[in-house]
């Protein structure tokens, strides 16, 4: 967390007052979190009223998806189909999965590319097949694992045209990436504290102020109806802070960052020259996450890397974090085209506002040692 959001959130946690009550504590709470939404609102390039209180990423895509969904088919039975791309987080992926097998969705993945984009041309085709079916059209705006930018302007702009909902996981993005509700033609949008040095545990929904949704929980009517529950005052306070730091500084970010990132992907692959860099190769916040360095390692194993540079006090991921720790290669990369075998020995390194060159020099000077044990480490299984 950035110390503005630690500050922000600590001096509340001693705090009484639901910000739903009338009495003074409640009403001072409201202030705070009603404050809160118009700095957030301002930090999206959304209305005070289209920002929807969560518990976070996870929660705000289950709601947009499944939502959307059933406020579709209850308009018009016939409108089933949701388009998802197949890069999805498990968030919005395992969503869709489950409304089809309870609730008769038909899911139809969008292909990428093989630096993981969805070409708007495809989602032409997909909603001009049977434009009166379509329920929704869900494409995060930048992968959480290899870094691919969508489309998004462009997307929506084919959505719009067969008046068709489209919901972005933005939790990747914003802060990274300029964002802007408003001028993206989104009808809903999520994200998340922890992704921009705010709370674990707290995120929004962007909710267009003319969409209609069915909720996921019932009860006190709190957010527009639509996310019932109390309000968690000094987590959103604390959001509120961290968005508005990303905002201010998120172009200096993005420039520090990258050029470390830059220097990371540079290192690695001359020392591992047969090391594939996974995305887009194209090194630029309008392609590819400035934080953002992916690569699969020919004849390793993800899961062997990963605790050979924990153990050297390197911390990276064989994937999305979510999914981390299950013997099976990224859906996001078997997507793109990436052979299993290759798939499987991929790592991503995630740089932020906290990173240094020293943290960049420790992964250089441990991956060349590191890649050829776990080749070794391979070799001496596929013998046994």
């Amino acid at each position: 967390m950035v110390p503005e959001a630690v500050e922000a959130m600590a001096a509340r946690l001693g705090e009484v007052g639901n910000p739903s009550s009338l009495h003074a504590s409640g009403r001072a709470a409201r202030r705070l979190v009603e404050e809160a939404r118009e700095t957030l609102a301002a930090a999206l390039g959304a209305r005070p009223s289209e920002v929807l209180f969560t518990g976070g990423g996870t929660e705000s895509d289950n709601l947009a998806v499944k939502g959307l969904y059933w406020q579709r088919r209850s308009e018009q039975s016939g409108r089933r189909r949701i388009l998802a791309s197949a890069v999805e987080h498990h968030a919005v992926m395992d969503a869709v999965l489950w409304l089809a097998e309870h609730e008769g969705a038909v899911v139809e993945w969008l292909p990428v590319d093989r630096t993981g984009r969805v070409h708007p041309d495809t989602l032409e085709a997909a909603l001009a097949a049977d434009p009166a079916s379509v329920a929704l059209v869900t494409v995060m705006w930048a992968n959480n694992e290899v870094g691919t930018v969508q489309p998004v302007d462009e997307l929506v702009a084919v959505a719009s045209a067969y008046d068709v909902p489209f919901h972005s996981d933005a939790v990747q993005a914003f802060g990274a990436l300029p964002v802007d509700f408003a001028a993206s033609g989104l009808d809903a949008m999520t994200v998340t504290g922890h992704k921009i040095g705010g709370p674990l545990g707290a995120g929004l929904l962007v909710l267009g102020r003319t969409v209609d949704l069915v909720p996921v929980l019932h009860g006190g009517g709190q957010e527009r109806d639509v996310r019932s529950g109390t309000l968690d005052t000094p987590a959103i306070v604390g959001l509120a802070a961290a968005a508005e730091v990303a905002v201010k500084l998120r172009a200096e970010r993005a420039e520090g960052v990258g050029a470390l990132r830059d220097d990371l992907v540079r290192r690695v692959l001359d020392l591992v020259p047969d090391a594939v860099l996974g995305g887009d190769p194209v090194l630029t916040p309008d392609h590819r996450l400035p934080g953002n360095a992916h690569f699969s390692f020919p004849g390793c194993e993800g899961d062997a890397l990963l605790l050979l540079l924990d153990a050297r006090g390197i911390e990276c991921s064989t994937g999305s974090a979510c999914s981390a720790g299950v013997p099976q290669p990224s859906h996001v990369l078997l997507a793109m085209g990436v052979p299993e075998g290759l798939a499987r020995g991929s790592l991503r390194f995630s740089l932020g506002h906290t990173s240094t060159q020293d943290d960049v020099d420790a992964v250089v000077e441990a991956i060349g040692p590191v890649v050829e044990r776990a080749r070794r480490a391979g070799q001496n299984g596929v013998r046994q």
